[in-house]
């Protein structure tokens, strides 16, 4: 059912992603959904992967948090909670007794998304749930893997993930603080391979969710990026350029970035670099929504059912 009432309804959401683990307390109005509560906790979700299960300890890190977050959620009055899990919960080795344990914890279940749903969640946060009125390309650059959804006015939405994020490019590439010059021309040529399987698309905007986005924009002068947080070709040289003069703790001082991000940045401006080369674009606009508001909007919007409406809910709806 939809938002509704003067004071709104309130849900919150949390992404289970490769790099943070991210609360969102939410009271929607008319579409918006106006913060509560926003926590983060950088639990290396992603880095797990790669040595197959996430472990006891591990396990009992992220139940604390979960348990913690839902906590907060119903203490601000949320009537529902989403545990959301991508790319990480997709490949871990333990995630179903992650999911067992989260939920004898928590009493909330985690959502293991596939890449069609995790963009489409996606779309409706950007949109609000509303539809569009020209070609959208909708990008969520995560730390493993990386959404694209395109749609239109009249045109359905089609999601698909690609394997490649900023934690798992820093990985393979980058041995050095600050990268060598060689590690960033390897960054670029790696972006420019994974992101030449996008979808084929001839989009009026590209939107760039997520924390590469939001923390690429910090290095870039407030003057230059304006109120649109929009970041240009310009922008992503200077980025790339501060990265590979600055060490990564020198930059989460000097732009307020956490140093986890910092040591990623380089491969986000690699991979929106490479965006704009895919689609012939000569900026991105980025933006502060996403999956957590997505979710929240879906939730309360289609109820206990929301999963099997994904693909109506990511054309727009109205109240």
């Amino acid at each position: 059912m939809p938002a509704n009432g003067a004071e709104g309804r309130i849900a919150a959401a949390v992404d289970l992603g490769s790099t943070s683990v991210h609360l969102l307390v939410g009271r929607v109005r008319d579409h918006r959904v106006e913060p509560i509560a926003d926590e983060s906790a950088f639990l290396g979700l992603g880095d797990a992967v790669t040595r197959g299960p996430l472990g006891g300890d591990g396990r009992g890190s992220l139940v604390d948090a979960l348990a913690h977050y839902a906590w907060v959620a119903r203490e601000s009055g949320a009537e529902t909670v989403t545990f959301v899990g991508t790319e990480p919960m997709r490949r871990l080795a333990d995630a179903a007794r992650i999911v067992d344990e989260v939920t004898h914890a928590t009493g909330a279940g985690v959502n293991v998304l596939g890449h069609e749903e995790e963009g489409f969640l996606t779309l409706i946060g950007v949109t609000e749930g509303r539809s569009v009125e020209r070609p959208l390309l909708v990008v969520d650059i995560g730390g493993g893997s990386s959404e694209f959804v395109t749609v239109g006015p009249r045109v359905p939405a089609v999601a698909l993930g690609l394997r490649v994020g900023a934690v798992g490019l820093t990985s393979r590439h980058i041995a050095h603080d600050p990268p060598t010059a060689a590690e960033i021309d390897a960054l670029r040529g790696a972006a420019a391979d994974a992101i030449a399987s996008a979808p084929d698309a001839a989009p009026d905007e590209i939107v760039v969710v997520g924390g590469t986005g939001s923390n690429l924009i910090k290095l870039v002068p407030a003057s230059r990026a304006g109120a649109t947080a929009a970041l240009g070709r310009p922008d992503l040289a200077e980025a790339m350029a501060t990265v590979a003069r600055l060490p990564a703790a020198a930059i989460a001082e000097a732009y307020g970035v956490r140093p986890i991000r910092a040591a990623i940045l380089g491969a986000g401006a690699a991979l929106v670099g490479a965006i704009l080369d895919r689609y012939g674009h000569d900026a991105v606009r980025v933006a502060d929504r996403g999956i957590r508001e997505g979710t929240i909007l879906a939730t309360l919007h289609a109820g206990p059912g929301w999963r099997d409406r994904l693909g109506e809910l990511a054309g727009g709806w109205a109240d």
